[in-house]
């Protein structure tokens, strides 16, 4: 079997969520198959050393144009060319016409979704985005052999979108993992080196915010200001890869623009850094208004940092149990949040512990694994 997978974006310097999640999944593969011959499409970009090279997996650089045109037209003729049996897309769109049996990993369907929160903010490459994908995705949905999705929640969700039938089993959930590199670190100069590299504080509440309306920058930075002004403590907020220009915009609204001296702008940290940054903090704060799963609720847990996440979407169901669970909507709910843990070792060290135990649940092993499967069945389907 020769399996075509889609890795458009890997190769860039600043690799984001699904980015991570198709370069692990690669990773898994090579380790757990040695059997089936895998090509690996790629557009070309400087990060072009992320992958050892193995023998049954070929790495090809395609040019193609932007996004659209890479994707619908580049793709499948390059996965054809190389005789591929089956094509893997790993990041929410696909070509509506891919010429062979067709997997997508559908990690959310936010951007199908009409709520008008989700209508307010975010950039213009955001919307674009958001726009191409409205018009590719419910064609796609037809065409695939296998819809991978990241959780229960989200499944749920894209069966009632959509109208899958209950017993469509065309429509999966596999769990994303948590990278090995997110651990507990006593190595107090690996601590010490991340820490004056991006001029951390002592004490620091952790966010990655972003232009994004999901992530509640706003009622973040709300619940934080609050915080300050009701226990005059000595804390900053740390946020990675945010534009001051956007942030001081934001202040305005919550009519605190004081609160930019008790922010740090880290700019863009890489994934190496990240646990160094979750292991010095006091608190991550995670209270999106909706997520399709969270990776970096259990990075955090992992290196033991307590998390404060949302009642919605998936937190709940992969948080597991393990984080302070908040109404998003309601920044007073993050404050009371970030008093509690901070005023109560205890309760603060049953959350650690807890984030311990939940986030050894999760591994991209597993993931792989699980992956590996459906490419079989999908195979054994046309053959």
């Amino acid at each position: 079997m020769k399996i075509g997978i889609e890795g458009q974006r890997l190769y860039r310097k600043r690799k984001h969520g699904m980015d991570m999640v198709a370069l692990e999944l690669i990773k898994e593969l090579q380790k757990l198959d040695h059997e089936n011959e895998y090509v690996i499409f790629i557009k070309p970009d400087e990060d072009n050393q992320i992958f050892e090279p193995t023998k049954n997996f070929k790495f090809v650089e395609l040019n193609g144009g932007p996004y659209p045109t890479w994707e619908q037209f580049a793709l499948p003729k390059a996965a054809k060319a190389e005789g591929c049996d089956l094509l893997h897309c790993t990041s929410n769109t696909a070509p509506i016409n891919p010429g062979m049996p067709l997997i997508i990993t559908l990690h959310d369907i936010i951007y199908m979704e009409s709520i008008s929160l989700f209508k307010k903010g975010g950039t213009a490459y955001q919307k674009f985005g958001n726009m191409y994908r409205r018009f590719v995705v419910p064609r796609v949905m037809k065409k695939s052999d296998k819809i991978i999705t990241v959780s229960e929640f989200e499944k749920n969700r894209i069966r009632e979108f959509f109208g899958f039938p209950e017993n469509d089993d065309r429509l999966v959930a596999i769990y994303n993992g948590v990278s090995e590199h997110f651990r507990k670190i006593d190595d107090e100069k690996e601590l010490q080196r991340v820490k004056e590299r991006y001029h951390l504080p002592d004490r620091f509440l952790f966010f990655l915010g972003n232009t994004d309306p999901k992530k509640n920058t706003k009622g973040t930075l709300k619940a934080f200001s609050d915080y300050l002004k009701k226990t005059g403590d000595d804390m900053y907020l740390v946020m990675l890869d945010y534009e001051k220009t956007e942030l001081d915009k934001l202040l305005t609204e919550i009519g605190d623009k004081d609160l930019i001296n008790r922010i740090i702008l880290t700019g863009y940290v890489v994934n190496t850094d990240l646990p160094a940054i979750y292991n010095l903090c006091q608190i991550f704060l995670y209270p999106s208004l909706r997520e399709s799963f969270g990776i970096p609720m259990l990075e955090a847990m992992r290196c033991g940092a307590p998390v404060i996440t949302s009642n919605t979407s998936s937190m709940p169901e992969v948080s597991g149990g393990a984080a302070h669970i908040i109404d998003p909507f309601k920044p007073e709910e993050i404050t009371a949040g970030i008093e509690k843990i901070l005023q109560d070792e205890n309760y603060r060290n049953t959350l650690i512990e807890k984030g311990f135990r939940q986030s050894a649940k999760f591994s991209w092993k597993n993931m792989a694994q699980k992956v590996l499967e459906l490419y079989k069945t999908v195979y054994n389907n046309h053959h």
